[in-house]
């Protein structure tokens, strides 16, 4: 059975409960074939001590939507998914609003996979521009 766009966004949010994504507020918005959006709220929660957006809070988000795309678009529960590289290349400053991360795959391998991310903000301003690479490991039974 197939589950609807809602219900994948609705448990994928679901599992996010009382993990890094909760307290950083990500949530994931949209997902195609191809991709996956998520979104993060910036406010002082995320700062750096000056008040912008911390980097590493943008990698967190980063990395997020990239192990959720290899997640849902490889449409296989039978594995688990690890992030085991990251690179940001952080380019702008934000203070307010929101950040969207729209993950894309590079490579989609059964094994490996690497995604590129890009961090923009309400005005689709590139803010960091990411890379993840990304395992998929088959789960015990």
């Amino acid at each position: 059975m197939k589950l609807s766009k809602e219900a994948v966004l609705a448990r994928a949010n679901a599992v996010c409960k009382n993990t890094l994504m909760e307290t950083l507020d990500i949530e994931i918005i949209d997902f195609g074939d191809d991709f996956i959006l998520g979104k993060m709220p910036v406010t002082s929660k995320v700062y750096q001590p000056d008040g912008v957006l911390h980097g590493g809070a943008t990698a967190a988000l980063a990395e997020t939507m990239g192990s959720f795309a290899v997640q849902i678009l490889m449409h296989n529960k039978d594995v688990f998914v690890r992030g085991i590289e990251i690179s940001a290349n952080h380019l702008k400053s934000v203070k307010e609003g929101f950040v969207y991360a729209r993950a894309v795959y590079l490579h989609k391998g059964r094994t490996t996979q690497l995604l590129e991310i890009r961090v923009t903000d309400d005005h689709d301003n590139l803010i960091s521009l990411c890379k993840l690479t990304t395992i998929a490991l088959p789960k015990s039974k």
